[in-house]
């Protein structure tokens, strides 16, 4: 196998100790931001749907602040976005470079999209099903955790599979500017030495982890469509299942 793999790709043979260690730097990236943004992102998305125009707790004001800061956000590309928060990311984190200078501009990056396909996946729930939960006695909290997170579970799923294979894209941009990791490691090692296999490499495994993200996501959101992977007896449910 190691034969094969110095015949086939000698020049990432030869830098493998920085190959494993980008990888390593890249999933470090992943699942910080990801988390991160995941809460942040959930907890916008469900307020611009709560508070909107007829929403059940309609705000206007906060509809309009939340509406504004999330759409400033998205409109600046990421890579300026990196540069304009390296200043804030150096007095929160200590350092604007290397993982932990990363996981600020990702997460910035992150959010506004992600609340976006959230706000679209929540806005999906039938109206009749939210009035059904209100005649019962549902208050704010119990129609978002029994009505809204609970009826848009697949969609959820598959927005929160799209955005993070989005999120790997954004890793990869970030190294190019200091943060380390996959995209780093292919512009640094393969591009500017003309070594084309550690460009291949870094390509394939890109490809691999987005279809294992679409694989997964795909999977879960099938199985929450038919309501078999959390199992919850019919008579704990004040609301009627969409299978019924």
């Amino acid at each position: 196998m190691e034969e094969w793999i110095k015949a086939v790709a000698p020049y990432l043979y030869t830098y493998r100790t920085k190959f494993f260690a980008a990888c390593s730097a890249t999933f470090q990236m992943f699942w910080k931001a990801g988390l991160i943004a995941f809460a942040i992102g959930l907890f916008f998305g469900v307020i611009l749907v709560i508070t909107k125009k007829g929403g059940i707790r309609q705000n206007i004001f906060v509809y309009q602040i939340t509406n504004l800061v999330i759409n400033v956000f998205r409109s600046i590309p990421f890579i300026i976005l990196l540069i304009f928060l390296i200043p804030l990311t150096r007095a929160v984190v200590g350092t604007a470079i290397n993982v932990k200078g990363a996981i600020l501009p990702l997460v910035f990056g992150t959010v506004p999209f992600y609340t976006r396909q959230v706000e679209v996946a929540l806005s999906g729930v039938e109206e009749g099903k939210i009035e059904a939960a209100r005649s019962m006695g549902s208050g704010t909290f119990g129609l978002i955790f029994r009505v809204y997170l609970h009826e848009a579970l697949p969609d959820l799923i598959r927005v929160t599979t799209v955005t993070a294979i989005s999120l790997i894209g954004l890793t990869t941009m970030a190294g190019a500017v200091g943060a380390g990791g996959i995209g780093s490691f292919a512009i640094n090692y393969g591009q500017n030495q003309n070594h084309s296999d550690i460009v291949n490499v870094c390509v394939i495994v890109l490809l691999a982890v987005t279809f294992v993200l679409q694989s997964l996501g795909n999977m879960l959101a099938k199985r929450t469509t038919n309501r078999s992977l959390f199992q919850i007896r019919r008579g704990e449910n004040n609301v009627p299942n969409s299978a019924d």
